[in-house]
C-alpha cells in the first residue's frame, strides 16, 4: 500500500484512535474541560495517537508514512483533508487558529525516533520533549486562546515534559522492544544499570534510577499546577488535572515498587474520580 493510502487503513480510522487515546495515564478530554473545549481537545488528542501509532507501530518505511502525514497536515491550512481524523483536526485548527509548528513538531519527533534511539544526558532528553511533548500543551493553551503568554507556555512544558517522563518511567521494557532507550545513558551509568536490565525482572539498582529519575519529573508537574488558577475557571481545573494526574502516577509506580515488569502501575478510573471531585471543590 503507498504511503499516502496507509493513512486511511482500518486501524488507523477515527474510532479506533479516539479509543486508543482512553488508555492515557489521565483522560485526555476531563469532564472539567468547558463543553466547547472537548471537540477541539479530543482532535488534538487524536492527532497525536495517530502520529505515535505510526512512529511505532506502521508495517513498512515509517518515515515516509510520517511524510505522508505531514502533506495530509498541510491539506488542513489549504485544500481538503482525505481522512476523518485529518478533516476533524482541519475544523480545529480554523475554529482557533492554530498554527501548524507544533502539530509538525509531533510528526518530527516521531522521525527522531527512527533515527536517535538513546539519549546521552537529562538534556537531550529534555530536548527531546520539546517534538515530542510540549507541543501538546502548546495547543491546549491555543484552544483556549492562551498560547501567546510566555509564562502559562513556560509551566505548560513543565507538565508536558513532566508527564512525557512519568511515561518513560512506565515504559521502559516496551521502549527497549523498540530498540530505544528514553532514560539518560548518563544516569544508567550512575547507578549500574545495564541497558538489559530495562527488560526485567525488577533490580534494586533499577529502581533506585527510577526514583531518581521521578524526583525529576514530580518537580516538573509541580511547577505547572499554578496554571489552574493563571487559566481560571473550567479550563484551569481541567489542565491541572493533567498535572495532578502525573503525579498520582508516580505514586502508583512507588507503590509497585517501580515494578514495571508484572504490569504497568498506573492510577485507577477511581483515583481520576477523586482527582476530578478535588478539583472541583477546590476553593
Amino acid at each position: 500500500m503507498a504511503a499516502g493510502g496507509i493513512l486511511e487503513a482500518p486501524e488507523l480510522a477515527l474510532e479506533r484512535i479516539d479509543a486508543r487515546s482512553g488508555g492515557e495515564n489521565f483522560p485526555v478530554v476531563s469532564l472539567l474541560a468547558p463543553g466547547s473545549a472537548r471537540p477541539h481537545l479530543r482532535a488534538i488528542y487524536g492527532f497525536a495517537r495517530l502520529v505515535d501509532t505510526l512512529g511505532d507501530e506502521a508495517a513498512g518505511d515509517r518515515e515516509a508514512l510520517l511524510d505522508a502525514l505531514e502533506a495530509e497536515l498541510g491539506r488542513c491550512y489549504g485544500g481538503e483533508p482525505r481522512t476523518p481524523i485529518m478533516r476533524r483536526l482541519a475544523d480545529t485548527i480554523a475554529a482557533c487558529e492554530l498554527p501548524a509548528e507544533p502539530f509538525r513538531r509531533l510528526i518530527e519527533a516521531n522521525r527522531l525516533d527512527q533515527r536517535r534511539p538513546r539519549y546521552e544526558a537529562w538534556a537531550d532528553v529534555r530536548g527531546y520533549c520539546t517534538y515530542s511533548a510540549e507541543p501538546v500543551g502548546r495547543l491546549v493553551l491555543g484552544v483556549y486562546g492562551r498560547a501567546s503568554e510566555p509564562e502559562l507556555v513556560a509551566m505548560s512544558d513543565d507538565v508536558c515534559t513532566g508527564l512525557q517522563l512519568v511515561n518513560f518511567l512506565q515504559d521502559p521494557p516496551r521502549d527497549l522492544a523498540l530498540g530505544r532507550v528514553y532514560l539518560p545513558l548518563e544516569d544508567l551509568r550512575r547507578f549500574g544499570v545495564l541497558e538489559a536490565e530495562l527488560a526485567g525482572p525488577r533490580s534494586d539498582r533499577l529502581a533506585t534510577l527510577c526514583r531518581f529519575e521521578a524526583r525529576r519529573a514530580a518537580v516538573l508537574l509541580r511547577r505547572g499546577l499554578p496554571l489552574a488558577d493563571a487559566l481560571g475557571g473550567r479550563a484551569g481545573r481541567s489542565v491541572a488535572l493533567f498535572a495532578r494526574g502525573g503525579l498520582a502516577a508516580l505514586g502508583s509506580l512507588e507503590r509497585a515498587g517501580w515494578d514495571v515488569f508484572a504490569g504497568r502501575p498506573a492510577p485507577s478510573r477511581l483515583t481520576f474520580a477523586w482527582l476530578t471531585a478535588r478539583e472541583l471543590v477546590r476553593p
